[in-house]
């Protein structure tokens, strides 16, 4: 359930950043990275769903693939550091009746981030990051990193939603409300039009985000401590949220590099924090 290197996680830079790729690497080469002092390996963690009328259905893939190569690879002089193919299943239910989704089910998605985890460390890494790319992959990938850190108690398992990053930042780039920064809103399509351009389509309808709880997410990165299940024809008729006609590849940039230079400084901490 992983891209090879015919298929995104090509694009995502496995032939342009070689030296932090997983997939180009011998089965020697990648266990001498493995067991040098502090070194990271990151797992891209995606999914294959719904992004309403303009965005491919593989998204969350691509863009949590792109930041997760270019993040290692800002820090790869200094950190023994390599990026595993992305798992592209996530866990999706609430964009079934759009069609165009492919999700598992949560037992066993938390069973295969186990498995890839255990095989992965057998290469004797001495940190591992789960980079999640899909909002409803959260508590999986919380779930992840209890696993494999009770699995590997020497290894430090951790976990991250990739667009958590911008929050710091995000306020400078975007124009729309609250709300216009959701599932295929002014942020993703933002960074698809900067990365991925050609796979972009025109027609764009959506809804901002209106959840009645106050208590509960209201955007991207505005999410609250109350959970809601709804399936995603209770927010929008196209199945995207937020405001993609404020989307930009200029502002993609500007997002990329903001969560790019973000990553790239947790990757230098966790060697350091693991670095005998």
């Amino acid at each position: 359930m992983t891209f090879g290197l015919g298929s995104f996680e090509s694009d995502a830079g496995v032939e342009s950043s070689p030296e932090v790729a997983f997939a180009a690497r011998t089965a020697p080469e990648i266990r001498a990275l493995g067991e040098r002092d502090g070194s990271v390996l990151v797992l891209p963690v995606g999914s294959v769903e719904q992004h309403g009328n303009h965005l491919p259905v593989a998204t969350d893939s691509i863009l949590a693939s792109a930041v997760a190569v270019a993040g290692a690879t800002a820090v790869a002089d200094d950190v023994p550091v390599l990026v595993a193919p992305t798992v592209w299943t996530g866990y999706s239910p609430h964009h079934r009746s759009f069609g165009g989704t492919l999700t598992g089910e949560f037992g066993t998605l938390l069973d295969l981030l186990g498995t890839v985890a255990d095989a992965a460390l057998d290469n004797g890494f001495d940190a591992l990051l789960l980079l999640n790319g899909h909002g409803g992959n959260r508590a999986l990938v919380d779930a992840a990193v209890t696993v494999v850190g009770r699995g590997h108690p020497g290894v430090e398992s951790l976990g991250l939603t990739y667009f958590d990053l911008a929050a710091p930042f995000a306020d400078e780039v975007r124009e729309s409300d609250s709300g216009g920064m959701a599932h295929g809103g002014e942020f993703e399509t933002s960074m698809m039009r900067y990365l991925r351009p050609e796979l972009v389509r025109d027609d764009a309808p959506a809804a901002y985000w209106d959840e009645p709880y106050d208590l509960a997410g209201s955007d991207l990165l505005e999410g609250g401590p109350l959970s809601v299940y709804r399936p995603f024809e209770a927010y929008s008729e196209s199945g995207a949220i937020g405001d993609p006609s404020l989307a930009s590849a200029e502002k993609g940039k500007q997002f990329f590099d903001g969560v790019r230079a973000e990553l790239a400084a947790l990757l230098l901490d966790v060697h350091e924090r693991n670095a005998d």
